[in-house]
């Protein structure tokens, strides 16, 4: 009974790791640039948990691992604003943006400028060129953004075209090491150097949505959830019969 209920409770806290990850997946359909995460758990046998003093040997004990979580990077769709500062990714490629923590790696191009002209993100962070923060005259207008990340402005009454900076796009060889700061931000581990990113394009007045599949979320909420009662429930059995043994156990004949 002992081992029935600690595979039992192994089995409830991996299912309460899975529905805060599913959770966080539905919170954020619809932020601009999410990328879904994924739970993977692992079977652990306990070898030291039999004896072969019997004549039917006993089985191994199989219990539940939390193993890790990972991140989905697959491609969002992609939303047409008409914004002429919203930039959607195409490819698999990050913007570098500036925090207080130092650089950090989005696909959130929901982009704007700030009071002192600079190309931040919603959340205030500087986004940062080629060779530095991309910063805005008061009076240029008719922004454009090239495919390769290039931003040209139109001065005051000038006709031709004055450049502001080139979008800075990274690339990771091993981006499944980045981790999450925040719901669009990612922060490179140490030895996990950011690359160019020569086959990425910007594709301007699009934003990229949250590739959190809504209609499995919801269904593996539903899963997960009919699976933690019936482990609840298997649970309260073996407790009532526990409960029964020891008050058999403790009757004495009259």
């Amino acid at each position: 009974m002992e081992n029935a209920l600690l595979i039992g409770l192994s089995r409830q806290m991996a299912l309460q790791r899975e529905l805060d990850v599913v959770a966080n997946n539905i919170a954020n359909l619809n932020t601009t640039g999410f990328k879904a995460d994924g739970h993977v758990f692992q079977e652990y046998l306990m070898p030291v948990a039999r004896s072969d003093s019997f004549l039917g040997a006993d089985r191994r004990l199989s219990f539940v691992l939390d193993r890790a979580t990972w991140h989905d990077f697959g491609q969002g769709p992609v939303q047409q604003t008409g914004n002429a500062l919203d930039v959607a990714i195409d490819g698999s490629a990050f913007l570098t943006v500036q925090t207080p923590q130092g650089e950090r790696y989005t696909r959130n191009g929901a982009l704007q400028i700030n009071a002192q002209g600079e190309l931040v993100t919603g959340e205030g962070y500087r986004v940062l060129g080629d060779n530095g923060p991309i910063v805005f005259q008061p009076d240029d207008r008719n922004i454009a953004i090239s495919r390769e990340g290039t931003i040209t402005v139109k001065e005051g009454t000038n006709v031709a075209e004055s450049q502001r900076g080139k979008l800075r796009l990274v690339a990771f060889a091993q981006p499944e090491r980045l981790s999450k700061q925040g719901t669009s931000l990612f922060a490179a581990p140490a030895g996990l150097a950011p690359q160019a990113a020569p086959t990425a394009g910007i594709i301007q007045g699009a934003i990229e949505k949250s590739n959190v599949r809504a209609v499995a979320e919801m269904t593996r909420m539903i899963e997960v959830t009919r699976t933690y009662t019936a482990v609840a429930s298997i649970l309260q059995s073996q407790h009532e019969l526990r409960r029964t043994a020891v008050e058999r156990l403790a009757e004495v004949p009259a």
